[in-house]
């Protein structure tokens, strides 16, 4: 079986290689990301890829910063890159924005805050369909940036701890295969929005899982590689990181609301955390066996909490991050469960999938052979 499937990708490499570079259209919806937007564009326009074959086309949130005119700016040295509007703001809006009107072969999301620091990364992703056949791509996405300061090393480390992130998740894996899409899958097949639809956007977090759970439930197979991995900027204050997590924290909830099947006791364990935090010592008082659980409950997190804060600290090989990993992962656990119990009391259940055919007045197929 082994020997077969390097047969096959060396068929599929013979074949790509008599045919050309397929269109790729790379999605960036942004919002006030003027610190960041002109290094990761430029890391895009400038890719070892046929600027003939490629554009860029960033979806702008109404933006209240010099994201707008440093695009606009860009635009006047890459013809390939384009500039739209996205009167929503929120980047589900974004993406369906871009995604209407792109004409690639291949769609490629990117986010506006992070470093790409590979040259041949739109070659990577064409290759890796390639080689796998697959209908998406997937990548790691690590938090370790060029420039960090201390608090953003410490919440990098602590984010891809597995006290840091949901588990199940491949985000900081290093091992290539096929898994499963859901936090992963980050460049498509056009095909794929025909058969799946488009971003839900209701969603403000978590609408990449969620679509790429309709990806999964359509039985569309995602290849994961560590060649395409994107490094992202962690936020650089708790403050932010806890906002980060509570919109994480309601996009779980969301996407439990849609897709019941997504429900993981794990998952949830956040939301658990702060309901015993604010209801632990009301209901110990008066009760010594209570009071005794809930102390034993915090002492227990709290070894937990400096066991992982030891080891990340000798990995970084900095005593300095010491003191900031409990901090980070507070942080982590009660946002994300703040966030949950907020969508709890106070969500909405979201609208239906936005499905292709409202959006495209013809198909894929129909529409690229006009451009």
């Amino acid at each position: 079986m082994q020997y077969r499937a390097l047969a096959q990708q060396r068929q599929r490499r013979m074949e790509a290689s008599a045919a050309p570079r397929p269109f790729i259209s790379v999605i960036v919806p942004v919002r006030n990301e003027a610190a960041f937007i002109a290094a990761i564009l430029q890391q895009l326009l400038e890719q070892h890829y046929d600027a003939t074959r490629f554009e860029v086309i960033v979806a702008d949130g109404r933006s209240t910063d010099d994201t707008r005119a440093i695009v606009a700016a860009l635009q006047t040295r890459y013809t390939q890159l384009r500039l739209l509007d996205n009167p929503r703001q929120w980047s589900s809006a974004g993406r369906n924005a871009a995604v209407r009107v792109a004409r690639g072969d291949i769609v490629v999301l990117m986010d506006g805050h992070c470093q790409l620091n590979n040259p041949y990364y739109l070659q990577n992703i064409a290759d890796a369909f390639v080689e796998s056949g697959a209908d998406c791509i997937g990548r790691p996405q690590p938090l370790d940036v060029i420039g960090a300061n201390y608090l953003q090393r410490a919440i990098a480390a602590a984010r891809a701890s597995r006290l840091g992130h949901h588990p199940a998740s491949h985000i900081y894996s290093r091992r290539a295969g096929f898994v499963p899409p859901h936090s992963v899958a980050i460049a498509y097949r056009r095909s794929v929005f025909d058969t799946v639809g488009l971003f839900d956007e209701r969603f403000d977090a978590c609408e990449d899982v969620e679509f790429n759970h309709r990806v999964a439930k359509a039985g569309l197979t995602c290849w994961f590689t560590p060649q395409v991995q994107v490094h992202y900027y962690p936020r650089a204050t708790l403050s932010g990181l806890f906002r980060q997590m509570v919109r994480y924290g309601r996009g779980r909830v969301r996407l439990l609301r849609k897709h019941p099947e997504t429900f993981s006791l794990t998952g949830f364990l956040p939301a658990a955390f702060v309901a015993g935090l604010v209801a632990g010592p009301l209901l110990a008082l008066g009760n010594p066996l209570l009071a005794a659980l809930y102390v034993a409950v915090l002492s227990i997190y709290g070894a937990i909490v400096l066991l992982f804060s030891i080891v990340l600290c000798m990995g970084e090989r900095d005593v300095r991050l010491l003191p900031l990993f409990p901090l980070v992962f507070l942080t982590i656990h009660v946002g994300a469960g703040v966030g949950i119990w907020c969508e709890l009391l106070l969500g909405a259940s979201p609208p239906t999938v936005l499905q292709p055919k409202a959006f495209f007045p013809c198909r894929w197929s129909e529409r690229s052979s006009r451009t």
